[in-house]
């Protein structure tokens, strides 16, 4: 499966879930997902941190393809970067939503046939704004496990149609801000 081959290349930081769905067809994850790897520290290879990350990554694959991937970037910027790692592994029908805290207003973007929806967020939980924004309740979501719950929000992805200004990625990024994102560590 894909995600396997993303866990062994070291591509997931600071995972809560790994695991198949219940049709056995996918698997989920939940973590954040590396863009540009740490320096190597040491001559056995090891890394240091993730320079670039997708934090609250929400994603699905099937054996060799990203059926969704949603995630938190602090810059426009950065799309292109998820792009230059992990567009090989999409497909028109996938699901992209991004949450970002440099813009303004949401927006749609289309790269190579895949729609990409574009949300500010400067502060607050992937999840949970996913969840919002395609219009799930928690009941939704009753009886199914971790992984599952992600295929209930792809199939809510696939008919959900967002009004947002459709531009393209050159356009959007001039509609950008300096809003950062708000980090919160232990109180």
């Amino acid at each position: 499966m894909l995600l396997d081959q993303f866990e062994n290349q070291g591509l997931f930081f600071y995972s809560n879930f790994k695991e198949a769905t219940s049709a056995g067809d996918m698997m989920a994850y939940r973590g954040s997902l590396v863009l540009v790897e740490g320096e190597i520290l040491d001559e056995q290879g090891r890394r240091g941190k993730p320079s670039v990350m997708l934090d609250g990554t929400v994603m699905l694959a099937d054996a060799d393809k990203i059926k969704m991937l949603a995630g938190t970037i602090d810059e426009l910027d950065q799309l292109q970067i998820m792009l230059d790692k992990y567009a090989k592994y999409f497909t028109p029908d996938t699901r992209v939503a991004m949450y970002v805290a440099n813009i303004g207003d949401p927006m749609q973007v289309e790269v190579n046939g895949v729609n990409i929806i574009l949300i500010p967020m400067v502060d607050g939980l992937v999840w949970n704004e996913l969840v919002d924004e395609v219009r799930l309740e928690k009941s939704d979501f009753k009886g199914q496990s971790s992984a599952d719950k992600l295929v209930t929000v792809l199939n809510a992805l696939k008919s959900y149609r967002p009004k947002y200004e459709k531009l393209s990625l050159k356009e959007a990024q001039g509609k950008t801000n300096g809003a950062k994102r708000v980090d919160r560590g232990p109180v």
